[in-house]
């Protein structure tokens, strides 16, 4: 069976290409202008802009929703001086002015059968928990979806260092696990080109710098600075602010030779594209696209997992509450 999918915050559509072989996508949305220009390049459709101009009505109908939404501040107003303002006090009413509000609306405007949210792993700890809160309460107390959440380590199927928060959502309470990620994955040289242009490596000028900055820090105890990875196991974290000087995740090249920069195929590839994914844009922009986009694989993973809980069709009981949850791990349930 094919599902009806909508992809939001889609970025250059990392999580898209993860669902594609499950279905098809019938709306998507991207503010930037440049990774609305890879994401036609790569989907042959333009993402609508700004979702907060969308009409949550006019959104297609949909089995599964995904988004990878940024994380903006809550601010979150008492119940009692909504109430003065003869204001309804909800929980929903408490995310206005986020981005995450645009998401809760469309979902409960559709109802879709699940959704897949993603989000950098501090969204758990970001102001003391209280906006992790809040949307736990949107999702299941509000918008009464059965939800499960983990934070996934992508390292054991892309050679790279990358945490993130997955949430996932079921309209019925069905019985969901996440994928088992393997602990060890490919070494970072499986994604390094064979050949590499030499405007790749770091100026003297730069990587002097990049030395006497890490140096600096070094002296007051602390380990800011540039980091020179081992090809043989995994990198750091690819950011957006790689384009910048590449500083994260430099290759080493020999004694002789500064070390690199990755290319923007290899960023592509640390993040599990295919190397038939299209690369239109300026280096500049296709590395601040990477930096921000998913590991494809672990969605891919997850996406297999929710397709097989939805056609499953397994509904916990009230006898199937007993869980063990790790530190690692939440799972939350609304009935």
């Amino acid at each position: 069976m094919l599902y009806n999918f909508i992809d939001l915050f889609a970025g250059i559509g990392g999580i898209r290409t993860a669902f594609e072989p499950y279905g098809n996508c019938v709306f998507s949305c991207e503010w930037d202008v440049k990774a609305q220009e890879t994401y036609e390049a790569n989907f042959g459709e333009r993402p609508v802009g700004d979702i907060r101009g969308v009409n949550e009505r006019e959104v297609p109908d949909h089995d599964i929703l995904l988004a990878g939404f940024p994380c903006q501040p809550f601010s979150i107003a008492g119940v009692s001086k909504k109430k003065s303002l003869g204001r309804e006090h909800g929980f929903l009413d408490e995310t206005q002015g986020t981005l995450f509000f645009d998401i809760a609306r469309i979902i409960k405007a559709k109802q879709p059968q699940a959704f897949l949210l993603e989000n950098v792993k501090n969204l758990r700890s970001h102001d003391k928990g209280k906006t992790f809160n809040v949307i736990k309460k949107v999702l299941e107390e509000e918008l009464g979806y059965t939800i499960y959440t983990e934070v996934i380590n992508a390292k054991g199927l892309v050679p790279q260092n990358r945490e993130r928060i997955y949430i996932v959502g079921f309209k019925k309470p069905l019985k969901f696990d996440f994928p088992e990620v393997p602990s060890k994955g490919p070494a970072l040289s499986t994604i390094l080109e064979d050949e590499v242009d030499d405007k790749y490596t770091l100026s003297d000028k730069l990587w002097s710098y990049l030395q006497a900055y890490k140096e600096k820090h070094a002296k007051k105890g602390n380990g800011f600075g540039f980091g020179l990875a081992d090809v043989s196991s995994y990198s750091r974290t690819l950011s957006a602010r790689y384009y910048k000087d590449g500083s994260e995740i430099l290759i080493p090249q020999g004694p002789n030779k500064n070390p690199r920069r990755l290319t923007p195929r290899e960023c592509a590839r640390l993040q599990g594209f295919p190397d038939e994914f299209k690369i239109v844009v300026s280096n500049t922009a296709a590395y601040k696209q990477f930096g921000n986009s998913v590991a494809v694989p672990v969605v891919r993973l997850i996406a297999d997992k929710m397709i097989q809980a939805i056609e499953r069709n397994y509904v916990i009981r009230d006898s199937d509450y007993s869980l063990t949850l790790s530190d690692e791990k939440e799972v939350s349930y609304s009935v």
